[in-house]
């Protein structure tokens, strides 16, 4: 399954302005609608507002990757987002986020669940790949640097 597969043009950001993590998941949350057949922006919220109550997922390197799963969705979904100027977001590196990944999965998916986000992870590691996500110009180009990038870890 590729990550970048389960993002469209509308789901992804490059110019997230937030102030706070809460703000944050809740423009997670509004992208993640986007294109999807989402509806309910205020599950989506609490789904990932559930998640960073058992621990921040802000996993360092100005990276931070909200997720969750959500009863009666039929497939997994993805956003991205950038905020240039960085959001406190209690990473374990105590480093402002500036790049966002929101997953949502179907309950009945845990697996899959779980292999997008080992992707994600395996993607944002690289530290040329987290340089060219923050240089990327519009949501066209994040598409298709992950793609490009994905490509090569075949």
């Amino acid at each position: 399954m590729r990550f970048s597969d389960l993002l469209t043009i509308g789901r992804i950001s490059t110019t997230l302005s937030v102030s706070s993590k809460d703000a944050a998941l809740q423009a997670l949350a509004s992208l993640l609608l986007h294109d999807s057949e989402l509806n309910d922006e205020a599950a989506v919220v609490q789904v990932l507002r559930d998640r960073e109550g058992l621990a921040s997922t802000g996993v360092g390197d100005e990276v931070a990757i909200p997720h969750g799963r959500l009863n009666g969705l039929s497939r997994i979904i993805a956003a991205v987002a950038i905020a240039p100027a960085g959001v406190d977001f209690d990473a374990i590196d105590h480093r402002p986020v500036r790049i966002f990944v929101a997953v949502l999965a179907p309950e009945r998916a845990p697996g899959d669940h779980l292999r997008v986000l080992a992707r994600v992870s395996r993607l944002l590691r690289d530290t040329r790949v987290r340089a060219a996500l923050l240089e990327a110009a519009d949501p066209a180009a994040v598409k298709a640097l992950l793609e490009a990038e994905e490509d090569l870890l075949r």
